[in-house]
């Protein structure tokens, strides 16, 4: 795994697009920098970061997808291996809130954002872009926010992290050319607030009960409406209300 570390860039996702761009980069290289100025997190949010306290990585992943409608099987590999990685460290009550920010408890620790390209010859290149929040402990006007530093009282080493991130995402797309129905599964498992009644709102600003059921093979969430039946939902149509 190839670490290309920057002091201050713009968007690590975007570094690394632009690079690949240009010449033939190894898979799994990786993209960190101390310093984010223009993080990207779903639909157009801005990440925003405290400089050298947090992990910001992007990762290049390619020949893993071959077809279009196989997107969220990325997804899935990326979430679980941030989720096993924090795990191996104590990190408590974690969970996937659809269809990948990282929570501890009720708090978000963490986002990932996937951005695919399809080249002329029809394959698919990937760039995962995470951010991570270890050591900040500031979150003023963020209160959905915590960090692995707030929750566990202590601080983490983030380099270390990276690695094992890294290591087991490319673990992760190993298993899933093998077993990727056991991926699939654990994702489901780990759904923040799946089975439970929980407040929605629609892309219509209506607002209603439901159970997370779990998500489609195209990664739309599944949830059991008060009506007894199954609405799918893109990530631009829905908002959990917590």
């Amino acid at each position: 795994m190839k670490v290309i570390k920057l002091d201050a860039i713009d968007s690590t996702n975007e570094f690394l697009k632009g690079l690949s761009n240009k010449q033939e980069l190894e898979n799994f290289t990786v993209v960190t920098a101390e310093t984010q100025t223009k993080g990207k997190g779903q639909m157009g949010a801005i990440w925003a970061s405290e400089a050298s306290k947090n992990l910001i990585m992007s990762i290049l992943v390619k020949d893993f997808l071959s077809d279009i409608c196989q997107i969220f099987n990325l997804n899935i590999a990326v979430s679980l291996a941030v989720i096993e990685v924090l795990e191996s460290i104590n990190i408590p009550n974690l969970s996937i809130k659809w269809p990948n920010d990282i929570m501890s408890y009720n708090k978000k620790i963490g986002g990932i954002l996937i951005e695919n390209t399809i080249k002329s010859d029809g394959t698919i290149l990937s760039i995962v872009g995470l951010g991570l929040n270890v050591n900040q402990t500031d979150f003023e006007n963020l209160p959905k926010a915590s960090s692995l530093a707030v929750i566990c009282g202590k601080e983490f080493d983030k380099e270390a992290l990276l690695f094992e991130i890294g290591s087991t995402i490319e673990k992760n797309i190993g298993l899933w050319k093998q077993h990727p129905t056991i991926l699939w599964t654990k994702y489901i498992d780990n759904l923040y607030k799946k089975g439970l009644p929980m407040p929605f709102s629609d892309q219509n600003k209506g607002n209603f009960m439901g159970i997370i059921q779990g998500v489609s093979a195209i990664g739309k969430l599944q949830v059991l409406r008060e009506d007894d039946s199954i609405s799918e939902f893109d990530i631009k149509e829905i908002k959990m209300l917590y």
